[in-house]
């Protein structure tokens, strides 16, 4: 396939400059498979694997390879294997904290757009809808948000649901669709652009495998039976993809995401809570922790209703799991310690005291 077809520019032109690339070629990741990865480049696709050096010199998750990097390979077999040698820097990043981990999972790579998918049969809410702009922000990606199952609620339902995500977010797109009635569709079509990379983000059962055939036309991804009990698909994504649409769009398809932590993500912050920062800008103090300081431009527009109460704990929060997950290890366990020793010292204190 063309390169120019598959997202290659210019800008990665310039970065092959010196390279030699009679031994290696340029490809694009398509999908990632506990260690195994699919390419395409102009030679087709191929299966490939790591050269043991690119694994020795990876220091972190962030420089192993994901669905929609583009990687520099060397090909054997007749095309049918490729070594990955290098990879190419990145525009945009999705990233997010490992579940149960303080590590970094990547979700896809110089993607143009996300869509960030809620049902509006009660997953649909703007703290919710935060998390992900923080992280697609941050990442360098536009947004977009698809409210999904319009067949399940009330125009004054969904009405109300838009309103208050345009109060917190006027600038977000926001396109409500029905995979079952198929409304909407025809506008999340419109958005799609050749050569350009979009990703679908969600929680499990929000459907966006349903949405992903809708746009291919068929029915390419297993869609599982949805559980009464929570609304939770039995079969989801458990991979990522690069999936190529008719008209030359590509869509990565990510697993629905049970827990979203983010680590250090200031510019995803800044973005999603942008009236927040523009008020600290007239705190007293430039560090201010819009907590307890005096002369707080924040809280006082909290006081004054200008600045909900719950956008404010909820930019509290997320500030809070930011700094906690970028913390380093040695100093996490620093903390961890103290905290222990602290707690031991408090028991001790309540024995004497009730020995008394």
């Amino acid at each position: 396939m063309d390169l120019h077809k598959l997202g290659f520019d210019e800008s990665y032109l310039e970065q092959l400059q010196g390279t030699t690339l009679e031994a290696f070629v340029p490809a694009r990741v398509t999908a990632v498979h506990k260690g195994m990865y699919l390419i395409e480049g102009e030679d087709g696709a191929s299966r490939a694997e790591l050269t043991g050096r690119f694994m020795y010199t990876a220091e972190t998750n962030l420089d192993y390879p994901t669905v929609g990097d583009w990687v520099l390979v060397q090909l054997f077999d007749d095309g049918e294997l490729a070594i990955i040698h290098h990879l190419l820097p990145r525009k945009t990043i999705l990233k997010r904290k490992s579940p149960g981990k303080l590590d970094v999972q990547l979700l896809g790579a110089n993607i143009d757009t996300a869509f960030i998918v809620q049902a509006l049969d009660g997953n649909a809410a703007v703290n919710r809808l935060e998390r992900y702009l923080v992280m697609v922000y941050d990442g360098g990606c536009d947004a977009v948000l698809l409210l999904s199952k319009t067949d399940l609620v009330s125009a004054e339902a969904l009405d109300e649901i838009q309103e208050s995500v345009h109060t917190a977010h006027p600038d977000l797109a926001v396109i409500a669709f029905s995979n079952i009635l198929e409304d909407g569709l025809f506008s999340i079509r419109q958005i799609l652009e050749s050569g350009k990379t979009y990703c679908v983000l969600g929680s499990s059962g929000v459907g966006k495998t349903s949405l992903i055939n809708h746009l291919l036309g068929e029915a390419a991804l297993s869609v599982g039976d949805v559980r009464e009990w929570d609304g939770k698909g039995r079969h989801t994504t458990t991979s990522r993809q690069l999936i190529a649409l008719d008209g030359g769009a590509f869509l990565v398809d990510t697993p629905g995401l049970r827990e979203l932590g983010n680590f250090d993500v200031e510019l995803g912050l800044t973005s999603t809570f942008e009236d927040i920062y523009e008020l600290a800008a007239a705190c007293r103090f430039s560090d201010c922790s819009h907590r307890h300081e005096d002369d707080c431009a924040v809280r006082a527009a909290v006081e004054d209703g200008r600045l909900e109460k719950s956008r404010y704990e909820h930019f509290l929060k997320l500030q809070r799991e930011s700094n906690y997950y970028s913390m380093s290890a040695l100093e996490r366990r620093q903390r961890e310690r103290l905290l222990g020793k602290t707690y031991k010292q408090m028991k001790r204190d309540f024995k004497k005291r009730k020995g008394q």
